[in-house]
């Protein structure tokens, strides 16, 4: 048990690196300005961009964010969530002390109080009920914190539950599933190599409003049009002429919910005009026969109705994908969360495969990230498994050892045994981002004991017994673990904190670690014994491992040469140096560390993505298996969809710059202007439904209803009409005044999560029907 080696790291530790106060500030600057000014560099933590910051810092303030020019990967770019990260990082409704519920009310606390109430609200449940009693929520947030990235896998070891639940199954779960039957990892997720392809076929993404997803690319908007201004071709699948659609070649505006129908005629015409050619690929993939036969189906004119698109229209694009001297297909957000998520995930890089474009650069490519494991010789792997265990009330199968966060509520609201009685919330707040928010709301409420690490008490925190509140990001360090992993270009930059942690503040990591500790029966060991314990045990398995630098060595003299002022920074600095860039403890003097990065405070480029099949397989074949069996059995559902009537309105969702997700609301300069959460109608539409722009409308969708102001574009295609996600801040018990004060509209909450992708749990959130009808007075204009 991990308790057990908790229990050894905390019998070894003589004072540990991990000081709570104990941080060294890095600031480019040499010296402080007279006025008393200085600068310091931050990698923004906001979207998935992962741009550079320089700071303006005044005393411990924020004042100022401007993108960092010398960065060696963002080259100074900057969003207006980048701008807005001092007004962000002094939010004055961030919490600064830990709550504990006393007498049914959240009351100021100790931090020692905080985790004492943890550990006799989790501990006594655990041991009565088992460890499935306890329930894990991980929000968006967690995977733009070091804290988040590095101490969650260790939650979860050491509570030993099966009940996890992630956002992944709200976005992105159906790219991993994809990924693990294709290359046997659900982690290795290829990236279209914007730089430097030909042609991208772009499918429900709106990169110049989210800045890119699955796919890491500061000024994603520039690289589009860099794409165009080299002779490139942009084209663009997507049922709202968005931004990004604007600067397309080409915008096809197709029917919601019906891309991996488009994507099937896209392969079907590769098969049927003799247009595949696999090039380097060909000793690496089986399958492509299989493919072959099973989409004959899918012909243009077969789906061009149910897509509205025109069969030619497919031919053309398939035949330009074809012929392009490189080529990338990238899906995201709109292909992943509707009824066919996985097989249109799946689709993607079966075209990227059969045009010869997967692992090729200008193609798709698999990045390598300075942290993941050192290369060695490819083999035959474990492959990828579904359905390893089900969830108790609806028998969801797990998915990447994950249950669809839809089923959260069930859990906790059905009787019987094994019934979730506490929750863990880490940077979640599932009562706006899922489906049937107010069943999951009202569930919230009856569970015997709930932990939420959260700056905000929110639409979810507010059901908490204690909250653990992590300082403001400028006081914190960042390295991207994931986004890394996803980066159109391997690098890597490491920021410390900008300012030192104020009075009564505990760093993130710290707070994560005695959270470890509280549920792990270990409630009392210093904060650093779970870091001893996960380098004592990565380190043991390093030194018996002939593909790392450091077979044979004693793990004690490495672990003495790990530097860093915290745990989390020895474990970065043991990740880097056996990483695939690293120094191997010594092996290769010029190779990646901690120090080293400190010394680059700009970053260290690592070069272009380059081919890595067959390396990263780990399919039993240790081949692409181009048609794994859990797809083959679900295509018989996608050809259901080919004789379907369209009819009636579908909802889709929509991204907004200065958002995202749930989280920036109560930023006012990013919450300022007209109402941004409006419900998009194509005249046509409105005309037939008697509605005018601005009214009200009531939507009614199978899990409730809602109001939401009309606006009537031409940019949203018939049939369609878009609320934006992460919206709905009007429930009691909150201290977010900034976004109460305009709410917006939960779009969630017009689905009951009964709408799932099978394959990977995820809900269905875009493309379900919905009626309108007129309601109500005239809003009043909102500033």
């Amino acid at each position: 048990m991990l308790a057990l080696g908790l229990c050894a790291a905390a019998a070894a530790a003589q004072g540990g690196p991990v000081s709570r106060n104990a941080r060294t500030v890095q600031d480019p600057s040499p010296t402080t300005p007279a006025d008393g000014r200085r600068t310091a560099l931050r990698i923004c933590p906001l979207c998935e961009a992962t741009c550079g910051l320089t700071l303006t810092v005044e005393g411990t303030r924020v004042t100022g964010a401007r993108g960092d020019r010398d960065d060696v990967f963002s080259r100074g770019f900057i969003c207006p969530k980048g701008a807005a990260f001092g007004a962000l990082d002094g939010d004055p409704d961030r919490l600064t002390r830990p709550l504990v519920r006393r007498d049914g009310v959240l009351r100021e606390a100790s931090w020692d109080e905080a985790f004492d109430a943890v550990a006799a609200g989790i501990r006594p449940l655990v041991e009565r009920y088992g460890p499935n009693a306890v329930g894990v929520v991980l929000g968006n947030p967690n995977v733009h914190t070091m804290a988040g990235a590095l101490y969650p896998p260790v939650l979860l070891s050491t509570l030993g539950t099966r009940n996890l639940f992630t956002a992944s199954t709200l976005d992105q779960m159906p790219k991993h599933v994809s990924s693990g039957l294709l290359f046997g990892d659900p982690m290795a997720i290829p990236v279209p190599d914007l730089d430097r392809t030909d042609h991208l076929l772009l499918l429900g993404a709106n990169p110049l409003e989210s800045n890119g997803s699955l796919c890491t690319a500061p000024d994603f908007p520039g690289r589009l049009k860099a794409l165009r201004e080299r002779g490139g071709r942009l084209t663009v699948v997507d049922p709202r002429r968005t931004r990004t659609a604007d600067l397309a070649d080409r915008h096809l505006a197709i029917r919601p919910g019906t891309d991996a129908l488009l994507l099937a005629a896209l392969v079907h015409v590769l098969c049927e005009e003799d247009l595949t050619d696999l090039g380097r690929l060909a000793g690496y993939v089986e399958g492509v026969a299989q493919v072959q036969d099973a989409v004959a189906e899918f012909t243009p004119e077969a789906v061009a109705d149910a897509c509205d698109i025109e069969a030619a229209t497919i031919r053309t694009l398939a035949r330009e994908l074809a012929a392009a001297p490189t080529a990338a297909v990238y899906g995201r957000i709109g292909t992943c969360t509707v009824e066919f998520g996985t097989l249109a995930s799946w689709l993607v890089d079966v075209l990227n495969t059969l045009t010869g474009n997967l692992d090729r650069p200008g193609g798709a490519l698999f990045p390598l990230s300075a942290t993941d494991r050192a290369p060695r010789p490819a083999a035959p792997g474990k492959g990828f498994a579904l359905g390893r265990w089900a969830s108790r009330v609806g028998g969801h199968p797990e998915v990447k050892s994950e249950l669809p966060t839809v089923a959260l509520a069930e859990e906790i609201d059905t009787p019987g045994e094994g019934r979730l009685r506490a929750l863990v919330a880490i940077a979640a707040n599932p009562v706006l981002s899922a489906p049937d928010g107010d069943r999951l709301d009202r569930a919230l409420a009856g569970l015997d004991f709930m932990v939420s690490v959260d700056p905000y008490l929110n639409e979810t925190s507010r059901h908490a017994h204690v909250v653990l509140p992590p300082p403001p990001p400028a006081q914190s360090a960042h390295y991207d673990f994931a986004f890394n992993a996803l980066a159109v270009r391997n690098q890597a930059r490491y920021t410390r904190g900008a300012v030192p942690l104020q009075d009564g503040a505990l760093d993130e990591c710290e707070i994560h670690a005695r959270l470890i500790l509280a549920v792990s029966g270990m409630h009392g060991a210093p904060p650093h014994a779970v870091d001893d314990m996960v380098i004592e045990r990565a380190l043991g398995k390093a030194v018996t491992d002939p593909h790392q630098a450091v077979p044979g060595r004693d793990p004690k003299e490495l672990a003495a040469l790990l530097t860093g002022e915290t745990g989390a920074e020895r474990r970065l600095d043991l990740m880097l140096r056996l990483g695939p860039y690293g120094d191997g403890f010594g092996a290769d003097p010029e190779g990646l560390s901690l120090a080293r990065l400190l010394d680059h405070p700009h970053g260290i480029d690592l070069g272009p993505l380059t081919s890595r099949l067959p390396q990263v397989l780990r399919t039993r074949s240790g081949r692409v298996e181009l048609l794994p069996a859990p797809v083959a059995a679900d295509l018989p559902r996608l050809r259901g969809a080919l004789d379907r009537d369209p009819d009636g309105l579908v909802l889709v969702g929509r991204r907004h710059l200065r958002s995202n997700n749930s989280w920036l609301h109560n930023v006012p300069v990013l919450n300022r202007g007209s109402n941004r959460c409006t419900l998009q109608i194509h005249p046509e539409d409105a005309a037939r439904a008697g509605i005018t722009d601005g009214a009200n409308v009531r939507v009614k969708g199978a899990g409730g209803e809602a109001e939401a102001p009309a606006e009537l574009t031409e940019t949203v295609r018939r049939g369609v009409v878009s609320l934006p996600h992460g919206w709905g801040h009007d429930r009691p018990g909150t201290r977010t005044p900034v976004a109460s004060a305009t709410p917006g509209t939960n779009s969630n909450q017009l689905l009951d999560g009964t709408l799932l992708d099978p394959l990977s749990g995820t809900a269905v959130l875009n493309g379900v029907p919905v009626l309108l009808t007129p309601s109500g007075p005239e809003p009043e204009e909102t500033l």
